[in-house]
């Protein structure tokens, strides 16, 4: 028997789809090396959510205007804002692997 994810219905779906494009946005093959760059300068960790939506970084990539992410994010509800950080994070392990490598100080954990 497979694992299958219980699916939680997402209540803020507008401030959902806009954060979440957003995010694919910064992902995108062109974008993510700007992304990284942009977290490194910053000394941000990858992982750390809250930090980078509060260095506007999502917002520099994405072209939005600062604070966008961060208020996008703040307006979603709990069980949203923990869908959201769950797909956040499944991007970051998306990224390809030399990229993951030269950029290795940001995906630690300490």
């Amino acid at each position: 028997m497979a694992f299958e994810q219980a699916s939680i219905r997402v209540e803020k779906e507008r401030e959902f789809a806009e954060l979440k494009s957003a995010i694919e946005q910064v992902f995108a093959a062109g974008r993510v090396e700007k992304y990284l760059k942009k977290l490194d300068s910053r000394n941000i960790r990858v992982r750390d959510l809250d930090l980078v939506l509060a260095s506007n970084a999502i917002d520099d990539v994405a072209d939005a205007r600062p604070g966008t992410a961060r208020s996008l994010y703040q307006a979603l509800t709990v069980s949203d804002q923990a869908q959201m950080r769950e797909f956040y994070l499944s991007k970051i392990e998306e990224v390809e692997p030399a990229l993951r490598a030269k950029f290795s100080k940001l995906y630690q954990y300490y």
